[in-house]
């Protein structure tokens, strides 16, 4: 008995269903790759140019060329040689940075704390005020009596005077973002948490804190990154060179008598950027799962 040989129609059929399909290749997905290179292109290519420009001999850096015929290291050296005071402008510029975002960062979990969780007398009109605040270029116009404050205090040309304003000017997006991070979590949690007999304070150090690691990390490269580049008020309240901050000086290198070529001026600029660079990369898994969690949700 023979057996019946399918239909040349079928047996295309079926070896086109077996065939593996090639994926399709959207429009919108190109765009999409497209705009993210070309904005990652945006960041990182005057980055590079900067960082090369550092290693490049006078002659080349003349030249303009992207890549440079000969390296020359010793910009960094030069840096030390013509700023005997740059230690001493990194580590005000370190102290004043850390000590912004642990006081910050205390005062924003504290206030973020009490504004989602706790019954706070005239919680809306206080959110209310700090929403309106951001519509106002605070460390601008706030200037002048800032400089009165510390004149009048005797904080001129400190590290504290310094300190002092740039947590207070960090304070309302501090305590919006932890406001934000907070109300991601159920209210019914610290229900559970007070029926056990847990005070206010034990709900915030033991069962809060651990679940906030992300929307924390969040909150430290925001400040860190505002307090590390500040210059309109480091360069206001300070105008004593060892106690100036790093960025005041890097803003002051281009002026003298012709040592500060190029890339002499870029070596600066790469000790100024590279710790936010390196801070950020360590950080970066916790950084978008603290965004992904909602800590911008304002």
């Amino acid at each position: 008995m023979e057996i019946s040989k399918p239909f040349p129609a079928t047996q295309a059929r079926e070896a086109a269903l077996a065939r593996p399909r090639r994926p399709r290749i959207r429009l919108t997905a190109i765009l999409l790759h497209a705009t993210i290179i070309f904005f990652c292109l945006l960041i990182l290519l005057p980055l590079a140019w900067i960082v090369l420009l550092s290693v490049k001999s006078v002659q080349d850096a003349a030249v303009g060329a992207l890549w440079p015929k000969r390296f020359e290291f010793g910009h960094y050296a030069d840096v030390f040689k013509y700023i005997p005071s740059v230690f001493q402008n990194y580590a005000n510029t370190v102290i004043v940075t850390s000590a912004t975002v642990i006081l910050a960062g205390v005062c924003a979990v504290l206030a973020g704390y009490a504004l989602a969780h706790l019954r706070v007398p005239g919680q809306s009109l206080i959110y209310a005020l700090f929403v309106a605040s951001l519509f106002f270029p605070t460390r601008l116009v706030s200037v002048i009596g800032i400089f009165q404050i510390q004149t009048a205090l005797h904080l001129h040309n400190t590290l504290p005077g310094l300190i002092l304003p740039y947590v207070t000017l960090s304070l309302v997006v501090s305590v919006m973002v932890m406001r934000g991070i907070f109300e991601q979590i159920s209210s019914e949690l610290l229900d559970a948490a007070r029926m056990d007999g847990a005070s206010s304070w034990r709900i915030l150090t033991e069962l809060l804190l651990p679940l906030i690691v992300n929307g924390l990390v969040v909150l430290v490269i925001i400040n860190f990154v505002t307090a590390w580049g500040e210059y309109v008020l480091a360069v206001t309240l300070t105008n004593d060179q060892s106690v100036r901050t790093l960025e005041v000086v890097l803003a002051s290198v281009a002026g003298g008598f012709g040592q500060w070529e190029w890339p002499r001026l870029a070596a600066v600029y790469v000790m100024a950027i590279m710790p936010g660079i390196v801070a950020f990369a360590i950080v970066q898994r916790w950084y978008m799962k603290g965004l992904m969690e909602g800590a911008l949700k304002v």
